[in-house]
């Protein structure tokens, strides 16, 4: 669907968000006011459209001819846009399809010839447009996307994302040993300056970071010469530009990585010693670090994004989040597709409930995650691990409205559908947070029913109102 431009708005009705790891907030009968740059200026309780209209909208300086209202009907509520810390784009059309795989089979099998294909543009416009469109659905607000080697991809990656109004972290796969020969950077020198030219791409296309941003992208150690690492670590502390790569997700893949990098003491150290863990670093998976090397990407303030889905699929392992969260990491979820099979973050989350219990089953309870904590690692959590915890996240004055409205059906008295609003069925007597944790479990894509970015509404269902 075409994209409403930005302008100011209203919404009315109720809010959910995560206050905290341990703490969600409801509150009903609010008003929230955007203006036209997407920017949250007031939040005012136990405000009506008419009170917001009389006394608030003087104060402000709006009228009401300018402002676009939008309220909660019952049973739905604003949710914060979901934020998908690890996601290749690249890879959407192979989602679900992992088979009897493990990683490194599965990349030789399925993903680098993916990857390489859409050197042609026609195809990657295909791909890239449906993932991004296919994302939105979902609630996904902010990706950090993984593209390919090619810089015309990469580059259209970035285009269409700003076109659809997603906001987005665009990284071009920075590799140049084991994958195939026409399928890498020709030498570390090019790897880092074709990373440049996408640099110098985005900028031109969105000066001020305002929606697309470029991220550093050494695919893994494994993939990166220590020359290309250390490149592309010199380009993050000449840029500040944040990095994305993956770490300790499968035992042969660490395995290999002391086979390539004996003279480093572990896996988190080769990127450390290139320059490459820092306050602006994403880690994928994190599945099987060590005390010590959790230690250190505490020490450094790197971040883990965690992939709950692609780790049962690809049969990686189950990470140890509780214990990360512990020690004061930064964690929020990926999807990983299509190691992981779904697009959607709500999935990942209720994956990361499960994964954590299964984590408690080897004699660990503490190790389970709640309802609360898997929302804020989907939200607020993966908005820190972005390192845009202070603009999206949440809903409170000077944030921007990155949010998405929820729906659920409401059951009539002879067990029929009062309103048909996706696979949540509410009876009416269950508590607020009774309806979250119905929807966290048994919703999908068909409870989203609008979503906007930085105020602008990127998405909504067909014959939603």
């Amino acid at each position: 669907m075409a994209s409403h431009p930005v302008g100011k708005s209203l919404f009315l009705g109720s809010f959910v968000h995560c206050k905290s790891l341990d703490k969600i907030e409801t509150f009903h009968d609010t008003a929230v006011f955007v203006d036209e740059k997407g920017v949250i200026v007031a939040i005012e309780p136990q405000c009506d459209e008419k009170k917001a209209t009389e006394s608030l909208f003087p104060k402000l300086c709006w009228k009401s001819g300018d402002v676009t209202i939008r309220s909660t009907k019952p049973g739905q509520f604003f949710f914060p846009g979901f934020i998908d810390t690890h996601i290749h784009a690249s890879q959407f059309p192979n989602a679900g399809i992992f088979g009897k795989t493990t990683l490194l089979e599965w990349l030789n099998t399925y993903t680098f010839p993916m990857e390489r294909s859409l050197a042609d543009l026609s195809r990657a416009t295909r791909v890239y447009t449906r993932c991004i469109q296919r994302t939105l659905s979902h609630g996904t607000t902010t990706a950090s996307y993984y593209a390919t080697v090619s810089v015309p991809a990469t580059n259209l990656l970035a285009d269409l994302c700003l076109s659809h109004g997603q906001r987005a972290f665009i990284g071009r796969c920075c590799m140049d040993t084991l994958s195939p020969e026409d399928y890498r950077d020709e030498s570390p020198e090019s790897g880092v300056e074709d990373t440049r030219k996408t640099i110098a791409h985005i900028a031109e296309i969105d000066p001020g970071n305002q929606l697309i941003t470029p991220i550093i992208t050494p695919r893994f150690a494994p993939s990166c010469s220590s020359e290309l690492m250390s490149g592309l670590g010199a380009l993050h502390k000449e840029t500040n530009l944040p990095i994305q790569t993956h770490i300790s997700e499968n035992h042969n893949e660490i395995a290999m990585v002391k086979e390539l990098f004996p003279e480093h003491a572990h896996y988190t150290a080769v990127y450390d010693d290139h320059g490459l863990l820092t306050p602006k670093t994403i880690l994928a998976h994190a599945v099987h670090i060590s005390e010590e090397e959790a230690d250190l990407i505490k020490k450094r303030e790197a971040k883990i994004s965690h992939c709950p889905a692609s780790n049962s699929a690809i049969t990686s392992g189950a990470a140890r989040v509780r214990w990360m969260l512990n020690k004061g990491i930064e964690v929020g979820l990926g999807t990983d597709m299509s190691g992981g099979y779904s697009p959607s973050i709500l999935e990942a989350a209720r994956q990361a409930s499960l994964v954590s219990r299964h984590v408690a089953m080897t004699g660990d309870d503490a190790a389970k995650l709640s309802i609360e904590e898997i929302l804020y690692l989907a939200t607020k959590g993966g908005a820190k691990v972005v390192g845009l915890g202070d603009r999206i996240g949440g809903f409170e004055t000077g944030m921007e409205w990155d949010a998405q409205l929820i729906g659920m059906g409401s059951v009539d008295e002879v067990g029929g559908m009062k309103e048909e609003e996706g696979p949540v069925d509410i009876f009416g007597w269950e508590s607020w947070d009774n309806c979250i944790e119905k929807w966290v479990f048994n919703g999908d894509d068909r409870n989203t029913r609008a979503v906007w970015v930085k105020g602008r509404l990127v998405h909504e269902r067909n014959g939603c109102k």
